[in-house]
């Protein structure tokens, strides 16, 4: 593939009715900001295009549970965003709001082209109306009781209790939250992007091509859609908060948020350059290279949809890569906003002064780049004081002190090299692994596959650390001066290399490496030059990179987390509910589709249960010493409730054999057992028959 001439790199709009939390930032934000960093340190030409999304109906929810208006919702909220992207070092080139007259005017003129071009669907369908409010309801202004769980709070597109994804028509007594008043159903008028002729297209069919080189989850999901046949989608809503629509007899309407929201991007690079003309070449020269960095939710909407109204439109290009993320979670629940069950940047920020890089690294570590991940407050100690203190920290600053204490802070003269043996050996070890775990690095950073170039770049500190360790240059200087300043050298400037190798994850950190070694203009190209400093160089007084984590601090976390969680089990009153009005359902409703490639990839094996006992101070959890006929294996299972520890001992089980490793109270969990179960207070073994020899394949 020819090198493109620039790139244009977006993150997925937040929504500007809350602050930026750790899932956000995991998500999309900083993946993208390393990609970006990596790509501006190699001199590409890069625009990085943000803002604040400030149309939807979350807008107005917010705007009506605060009693303010969804302007000053979206400024509250837009100020806290920006303030807190720019303090942890997300370097947009330019972070916009779709509340902006430029915005609202490329919106509308880009609806107007498709609707000039009759693209789109002229429709008249059913939508439920608060007659007291005068107002249509979007689903979540509709307010009712679950039919799964009886909540009788549930949304009209979704159970925040129980999870189900519902339709206004699911709920029981619906009512509309503006008024508390019953809905009715009354007919209204709207213009729909008809998906299922343009899947047809041979356009389309030519992009979707591009699917097969990015990550499994973008073709999974997106594969899944365009088997099942793309429906027709409404682009436009009732609403009085939004762009309006701009054409005749659309009066009260405004366009769709999901259609409104990525045209921000367009509109935002116009804004950059002051509405010129060069933003054109971001956004119409086939030479340029557009990658969104999104979540997982937002994946059809920018793979599928945006794309068709691209094309559509005509003359923008279309994506080259969507490396979308999973989900992460917080301390072994699901992070959720109304329930306050996150992590905030902005309060971070003030709990953890000066120490943003610790929080990029952590969640660069634990990327959800293939699958949903967890972040804990203990595994964010540990990683900060076992791999950033003492390895990477522990490194620069034994390098810089040494040099301080035996050469007054310069790069050393070295007047002949390593004839030590033993020496030579290491330094040759140390440079093969440097070399290989930088260039891996960058191989996975062209591959956006940021969570292994840390990884690298966290190896090749390493091997600065095994090389000092081997050759101990604080004993040799006793005995041997050429052979320490040689070592003391190379040393240096593998500290110089770690500065440039550190700009994509840790900018701060990087920063205070390049002033430390008296060098801010250390640039990429030197990664691999043996020689970065030259001898005589002065260097400045070494400074502590990082500083542990200590218990208080983590324990402070996990003390707020703990109220918060205590004051919304004391909110969530217990449900009561008669007969007549709601009734029990007998099956879990079945969840959304799955491609067969996804359920392929779970590896089923017939286990046999050797042991089994309670885990202390843990009323769910049994530990269960598992045979499966080529390995046994620890197993944790919430079934405590359920069965006695003897019951299960000599039971066949199916297990997911090749669920990763986790630790859960402190004992690593390596496999999830298969249960089946239901509203009754049952749960039953789905197990195999006893004649079926353990590690048997489940098909």
């Amino acid at each position: 593939m020819t090198e493109p001439k620039r790139y244009l790199i977006t993150a997925a709009l937040p929504y500007a009715n809350g602050p930026v939390h750790i899932g956000h930032l995991a998500g999309c934000y900083l993946p993208a900001d390393i990609y970006v960093r990596y790509l501006k340190a190699q001199g590409k030409d890069v625009v990085f295009i943000c803002g604040s999304d400030e149309h939807g109906v979350p807008i107005t929810i917010k705007a009506k549970k605060e009693g303010v208006t969804p302007q000053q919702v979206v400024d509250k909220y837009d100020g806290i965003m920006k303030n807190a992207f720019k303090a942890f070092g997300i370097d947009f080139t330019y972070y916009g709001r779709t509340s902006s007259t430029i915005h609202h005017q490329t919106a509308q003129a880009f609806f107007k082209t498709l609707y000039d071009k009759g693209i789109f669907k002229e429709e008249t369908t059913q939508q439920y109306y608060d007659e007291e409010a005068q107002q249509f309801l979007a689903d979540r202004y509709i307010i009712g009781t679950c039919p799964r769980c009886g909540n009788p709070n549930a949304y009209g597109d979704q159970c925040e209790k129980c999870g189900t994804s519902l339709s206004p028509s699911d709920l029981i007594n619906p009512k509309s939250a503006l008024s508390g008043a019953s809905p009715v159903l009354k007919e209204t008028k709207n213009w729909f992007l008809p998906m299922g002729e343009l899947q047809q297209s041979e356009a389309f069919q030519q992009y979707i091509q591009r699917f097969d080189s990015w990550k499994s989850n973008i073709k999974g999901q997106c594969q899944s859609w365009l088997n099942d046949g793309l429906q027709s989608r409404a682009m436009t809503r009732d609403l009085d908060w939004g762009v309006p629509v701009p054409i005749e007899g659309a009066e009260g309407k405004v366009l769709y948020v999901w259609f409104d929201a990525p045209i921000g991007y367009i509109s935002a690079t116009k804004e950059y350059f002051n509405g010129t003309a060069a933003w054109e070449k971001y956004w119409m020269d086939k030479e340029t290279s557009l990658v969104h960095f999104i979540g997982k939710d937002n994946i059809v909407f920018h793979a599928i949809i945006f794309p068709m109204m691209l094309m559509t439109h005509g003359n923008f290009i279309l994506p080259t890569n969507i490396p979308a993320n999973e989900f992460l979670n917080l301390e072994g629940d699901k992070i959720s906003t109304s329930r306050n069950w996150a992590v905030w940047l902005h309060e971070y920020l003030v709990d953890f002064p000066n120490r943003e890089d610790e929080l990029r690294y952590v969640l660069t570590s634990i990327a959800p780049e293939t699958k949903d991940s967890e972040f804990t407050w203990k595994d964010y100690q540990t990683r900060v004081n076992s791999e950033l203190v003492s390895i990477f920290g522990n490194f620069v600053n034994r390098v810089l002190v040494l040099s301080e204490k035996y050469y007054e802070g310069k790069v050393p003269r070295v007047l002949s090299e390593l004839k030590d043996e033993k020496l030579k050996a290491a330094r040759e070890t140390c440079f093969d692994a440097l070399g290989n775990s930088l260039h891996q690095m960058r191989q996975h950073l062209d591959a956006v596959k940021l969570r292994d170039a840390l990884s690298c770049f966290m190896d090749a500190a390493r091997a600065g650390n095994k090389y000092l360790a081997e050759t101990e240059p604080w004993k040799l200087v006793k005995t041997d001066e050429e052979n320490t300043k040689a070592i003391m050298y190379d040393a240096i400037q593998i500290c110089a290399k770690l500065a440039i190798a550190a700009e994509p994850f840790l900018p701060h950190t990087a920063t205070r490496l390049k002033a430390m070694l008296k060098a801010p203009t250390l640039a990429w190209n030197g990664l691999f030059n043996e020689n970065i400093l030259p001898d005589g160089h002065q260097l400045n007084k070494a400074e502590i990179l990082y500083k542990q984590v200590a218990d208080e601090e983590i324990q402070v976390q996990l003390d707020r987390l703990q109220r918060i969680k205590t004051e919304n089990e004391t909110v969530a009153a217990p449900i009561s509910s008669s007969p007549e009005t709601i009734k029990a359902p007998q099956h879990h409703p079945v969840k959304s589709d799955i491609a067969y490639e996804d359920f392929d990839k779970i590896d089923l094996r017939v286990g046999k249960v050797l042991a089994a006992e309670r885990v202390p101070k843990a009323d769910k959890l049994l530990k269960l010493t598992v045979d499966l006929g080529f390995e046994q294996r620890t197993i944790l299972s919430g079934i405590a409730e359920y069965y006695q520890p003897q019951d299960l001992v000599g039971k066949l089980v199916t297990v997911v054999a090749n669920l990763a490793p986790r630790k859960i109270r402190g004992i690593e969990s390596q496999g999830m057992l298969l249960m089946a179960g239901n509203d009754f207070g049952k749960l039953y073994s789905v197990g195999s028959e006893k004649d079926i020899e353990p590690g048997s394949v489940v098909k």
